[in-house]
């Protein structure tokens, strides 16, 4: 049977960065073919390509036999090719049915639409995907799950040949990523392809029938899932054998920074805890329980209703962002793109976008010098690579972007740090740089809170860990005598064990 898609030797070159080399892809009609690599290792070049967004310098994509020149996204679109980008490139303030069917009718040129004919393709199309959506709400109030299967609507109504998903479940709890596969698994049995690209190696083993491997711009490889385990895929990718290294607990210093009955309406109840000087303190429970929520009221960004924090043993109001960052708090957000950089400055700018007052000459002007020297000196330290102060850096991979978020805060002399999904949407290997890179600055004396929804990192890096559910910390857990499935019934089901301390109190 010929191939639905084939890619041949594409390559892709930027200013001092070859970003495709030689990479090749065939995928099979009716067939989910997974794309994994590190970041850096070439994949969002090929779905920009692939999108019609990006012109490769040299080499062949073919469709159904027939050689194919995508020279924008319309065009990538008429030639059966969808594509569903992490943001999912969907408009919130629009309805649904808008969402799903209002391209094609520009497409076909008419000088009206036809609002009946628009609702009864999206009705038709969530109903395909067995999808319980209201064509029309509007988009904005569904969650991130019912969005997902709205983009993937979308490829249905346009007829596509192959739809590509790009970390289709990257926010998603457990739950929501059932719904989206089984969507997946539609689209699969009426004959579309899925080019399927993430990070999470579980998810790829589950739903795809087959993987291509990417490492540094370059293609390694095509496997068939049945024959190869994770820890030989993993080393494709990297070109060595990875693991999550697990540290030993260490007894802290004492105490930075104290909770007392922190509450706030709908967010968070009677939170109680205690961080310790040279501590990572892991925070982990169900997508909604509150964890995230708790960390901005930290760092200012919201006011707690009730409860009292202390800095030193000294009662504190952080009212503002400005507020904690004065009193040597840093905070990482989840979404470092949109919340944590400036994707059009430069790598330098951004690392130094903290102490702009700090570096100004006697004219009230930036010392680019200074600017440069601190730049460079964050970049050594956490070993930012490329080593480019003036690159733009959302050219930079998603590992690389996040210390950049993390050195931007370290400049500002922290004493505690909160970083919310250290590693999310960041390849396996620089997951354990990433980790490195943490647990090097706790031994420095620095206080961190790591918020993270993989079970297996808070395992690896946390000195204790807190369990929150509905809003309130169910366990704390010391020692190592846990497990994921510890974590796991507490978060669910909030029951304990002998591995618990009362929740509030230090361990130590």
């Amino acid at each position: 049977m010929e191939p639905i898609l084939q890619i041949r030797n594409l390559e892709k070159s930027y200013p001092g960065v070859r970003a495709l080399d030689g990479v090749s892809l065939c995928m099979n009609r009716g067939e989910v073919h997974a794309l994994v690599g590190e970041n850096g290792a070439g994949k969002s070049t090929l779905i920009k390509i692939l999108a019609g967004a990006v012109e490769p310098d040299e080499g062949d994509i073919i469709i159904e036999g027939k050689r194919e020149r995508l020279a924008n996204p319309l065009e990538s679109l008429e030639k059966g090719i969808a594509v569903t980008f992490q943001d999912l490139g969907l408009f919130p303030n629009l309805s649904v049915a808008e969402n799903i069917a209002i391209r094609r009718e520009i497409q076909e040129h008419r000088f009206r639409l036809n609002w009946r004919s628009i609702n009864k393709l999206a009705q038709d199309s969530l109903k395909e995907l067995g999808a319980d959506i209201d064509p029309g709400q509007q988009l904005g109030y569904l969650s991130l799950a019912n969005q997902q299967l709205v983009a993937i609507a979308r490829a249905i109504v346009h007829d596509a040949k192959v739809l590509v998903l790009d970390e289709p479940t990257a926010s998603l709890s457990k739950e929501d990523v059932v719904s989206v596969f089984k969507a997946i698994n539609v689209l699969k049995g009426r004959g579309m392809s899925v080019l399927f690209v993430s990070h999470k190696l579980d998810e790829v083993f589950e739903i795809a029938d087959r993987i291509t491997v990417l490492r540094d711009g370059r293609y390694v490889g095509t496997y068939d899932k049945k024959g190869i385990t994770e820890s030989q895929l993993i080393s494709h990718m990297v070109g060595r054998n990875v693991h999550y290294a697990r540290y030993d607990a260490k007894a802290p210093g004492e105490p930075l920074l104290s909770v007392a009955g922190l509450s706030k309406r709908g967010n968070f109840k009677d939170v109680s805890f205690s961080l310790h000087k040279g501590e990572v303190l892991g925070i982990t429970g169900l997508v909604g329980s509150g964890r995230t929520e708790l960390a901005q009221a930290l760092f200012g960004c919201s006011q707690p209703d009730e409860g009292e924090i202390y800095l030193d043993g000294r009662a504190v109001s952080i009212a503002s962002t400005s507020q904690a960052v004065k009193m040597g708090i840093g905070y990482v957000p989840e979404n470092r793109k949109i919340e944590g950089l400036a994707l059009d400055k430069t790598l330098e700018e951004n690392e130094t976008i903290t102490i702009v007052d700090k570096i100004k000459n006697s004219l009230g002007l930036v010392d680019e010098n200074k600017r440069r020297q601190i730049a460079e000196h964050w970049i050594d330290k956490l070993r930012i690579t490329p080593p480019y102060p003036h690159m733009p850096i959302g050219n930079f991979s998603g590992g690389n972007q996040q210390k950049a978020v993390i050195a931007k805060w370290l400049a500002c002399e922290l004493r505690i740090l909160i970083i919310d999904e250290p590693t999310h949407g960041i390849d396996i290997g620089a997951k354990s740089e990433i980790h490195r890179l943490l647990r090097r600055l706790a031994e420095t004396g620095l206080g961190i809170i790591v918020i993270s929804s993989e079970i297996p990192e808070i395992l690896a890096i946390s000195d204790r860990i807190l369990i929150m559910r509905r809003g309130r910390i169910v366990s704390e857990l010391a020692g190592n005598c846990y497990s994921e499935g510890d974590i796991l019934d507490r978060a669910i089901l909030g029951s304990g064990s002998t591995c618990d301390v009362e929740a509030g109190e230090s361990s130590w």
